[in-house]
């Protein structure tokens, strides 16, 4: 889900300007990663306002990390930017105590691309079927992971199956579907 496309040295200079507290630095980084990562983030929550405060939890974090000298490797701060985008999330999820109303496979759908982006509903009607072929629990595991980011050992939990299962259906689930898709786009 990265999408942000920053070379190694490119993520390192960032973070070393970030560090130096250069203002543009900030701008730019803000401007780079804000659109993802609410992408990612309301993709997950299914609440604009809790959104758009999570987005800016995210970019302040990561901002004061970089500051202090937190980030280990500055050539991956992509990686660090979601990765502190899904825990940050992942907190908001559990502190909820609730899941989303909504089907998530509808919102997932929706939700593919960014906003204001013209939606191919040809490619998600293939993408439906290609998935209301597949094992309800199969589905369940995708869903779970891509739509809720959840690891496979909590899957595991919820499914009431181990870690190893729920990675293997969930590769074999993967394949399926996207074979399925490439089926479905030639006929």
């Amino acid at each position: 889900m990265s999408g942000v496309l920053l070379t190694p040295q490119q993520q390192s200079t960032l973070a070393a300007r970030i560090r130096s507290r250069e203002p543009s630095a900030e701008e730019e980084f803000v401007r780079l990663f804000s659109p993802r990562v609410a992408l990612m983030v309301f993709t997950r929550t299914h609440d604009p306002e809790a959104a758009r405060d999570l987005v800016q939890d995210v970019m302040l974090a990561v901002v004061r990390a970089v500051r202090g000298e937190q980030l280990r490797d500055p050539e991956r701060l992509v990686g660090f930017v979601f990765g502190t985008a899904r825990n940050l999330t992942n907190n908001y999820l559990r502190n909820r105590h609730r899941l989303p109303r909504e089907d998530p496979l509808e919102a997932a759908l929706h939700l593919a691309s960014p906003p204001n982006a013209t939606e191919d509903s040809e490619r998600i009607a293939l993408v439906r079927r290609a998935l209301g072929a597949l094992d309800s629990t199969d589905r369940r595991i995708l869903l779970l992971t891509l739509v809720e980011g959840l690891k496979p050992g909590e899957i595991g939990i919820r499914l009431g199956l181990t870690s190893e299962v729920v990675r293997a259906r969930k590769s074999r689930a993967l394949k399926k579907t996207i074979a399925r898709v490439k089926k479905l786009s030639r006929t």
